[in-house]
C-alpha cells in the first residue's frame, strides 16, 4: 500500500521540526503502508509581519490563516501547529483531530547579564511578544522595561546577543524541539511564571470527516495531553482568549482526576485573579469552562472592558 501526505506548516526552523516528528510518527505508526509525506510551507501573515504586536494586526490567527485555506480546499492533507497560536474557533470544516506528546510547559529565562529576572539590574529591558509574559514580568519587577520582540527563535536569540534586549524568555519545549536547551540561563517556575494554554504541546488540524486522514492520525494522538488541552482550551475559550489578553492556563491529571489552574491579568501586572479546580477527566472541557466563570465573576464586568 502507498499513500501520498502533504503537510502544511510554517518555514520557521520550530515548525519544520514539528512536521518532521509528525512525519516520523505516522511512519512508525503505519509500517504496512508506504507514506510518500511531503512537508509544504505555507508563509503566513503572521510570519510576514514582524513590525507590530499581534494584537495590532489581528491576532494570533495571523499564523494559521493561510495553511488553513490550503487545508481547506484540498492543497494540504494536515497542518501542524504549535497548540498555544491557535485560536480557539477554527473556520468551518476543520478541527483539531490529534496531540503529539506534550513537551514541558515553562518558559526558559535567556539572558547573558543575569540568571534570572529578579537578578537583572533597575530599569534592565527584556524582549517578549507576549501579553501573559509581558503582565507576569511587570508584576514581579515593575521596574523593568518590556518591549514587543516579534520573530522567530533564532531571530530574537540574534537580537539578545546583539544587545538590543538584556533578556528574553521562550517556551523550553520549542528549545527543546530544536536541541538548544544549552542557551537556557534558568527555568522559571510553573507556578510562580505559569504558562499560556496549550504551551508545549503540538496539534495537528485536518478536514472534518477525511476519514482516511484522521485514521492515519488516530495511532499517533496522544490521549494524556488531549484531555489536559480539552481543559485548557475551554477556559482559553470561555474568556474569548487572543493576544490581546493576558492569562494563563495549565492542567495536571492523577490517576481518574484532571486539575486545572487559571490565571488572568491586567497588562500591567498588577491586577491578578487566579484559581484551581478539579475534575474528573471526562469534565475537562466543562472544567475549563467553569474555572473562566469563577475568574470573571471574581474580576468583575469592568475588568474585561478592554478585551471587548
Amino acid at each position: 500500500m502507498k499513500q501520498q501526505i502533504i503537510i502544511g506548516t510554517r518555514g520557521s526552523d520550530l515548525a519544520l521540526a514539528q512536521a518532521h516528528e509528525l512525519s516520523q510518527r505516522l511512519k512508525e505508526a503505519h509500517p504496512a503502508i508506504e507514506l510518500e509525506i511531503e512537508i509544504k510551507v505555507i508563509s503566513t501573515s503572521g510570519d510576514r509581519i514582524q513590525d507590530r504586536p499581534l494584537s495590532e494586526i489581528g491576532g494570533k490567527g495571523l499564523f494559521t490563516l493561510e495553511i488553513e485555506e490550503q487545508l481547506s480546499d484540498g492543497r494540504i492533507d494536515m497542518a501542524v501547529h504549535s497548540t498555544k497560536d491557535m485560536p480557539t474557533q477554527l473556520p468551518e470544516g476543520l478541527e483539531l483531530s490529534c496531540y503529539l506528546p506534550r513537551e514541558a510547559v515553562e518558559d526558559a529565562f535567556i539572558s547573558y547579564k543575569a540568571e534570572t529576572i529578579m537578578d537583572l539590574p533597575q530599569g534592565a529591558v527584556i524582549g517578549s511578544a507576549s501579553l501573559r509574559r509581558q503582565a507576569l514580568i511587570r508584576r514581579m519587577r515593575p521596574d523593568i522595561q518590556v518591549i514587543n520582540f516579534r520573530g522567530n527563535v533564532q531571530t530574537r536569540l540574534r537580537k539578545l546577543k546583539e544587545g538590543q534586549v538584556d533578556a528574553t524568555l521562550l517556551a523550553v519545549a520549542g528549545l527543546n524541539r530544536l536541541g538548544m536547551r544549552d542557551v537556557i540561563t534558568s527555568i522559571l517556575d510553573r507556578v510562580e511564571f505559569p504558562p499560556a494554554p496549550g504551551q508545549g504541546a503540538i496539534c495537528i488540524e485536518s478536514r472534518v470527516g477525511d476519514n482516511r486522514i484522521n485514521d492515519l492520525l488516530a495511532p499517533i494522538n496522544h490521549t494524556e495531553t488531549t484531555n489536559l488541552l480539552m481543559a485548557e482550551r475551554a477556559f482559553l475559550a470561555a474568556l474569548d482568549g487572543s493576544c490581546r489578553t493576558p492569562l494563563a492556563a495549565t492542567a495536571s491529571i492523577d490517576g481518574e482526576t484532571i486539575t486545572l489552574m487559571g490565571m488572568i491579568m491586567s497588562p500591567d501586572g498588577q491586577k491578578i485573579f487566579q484559581h484551581e479546580a478539579s475534575a474528573p477527566i471526562a469534565d475537562a472541557e466543562e472544567l475549563g469552562r467553569d474555572l473562566a466563570g469563577n475568574l470573571r465573576q471574581q474580576a468583575g464586568p469592568d475588568f474585561f472592558v478592554d478585551w471587548e
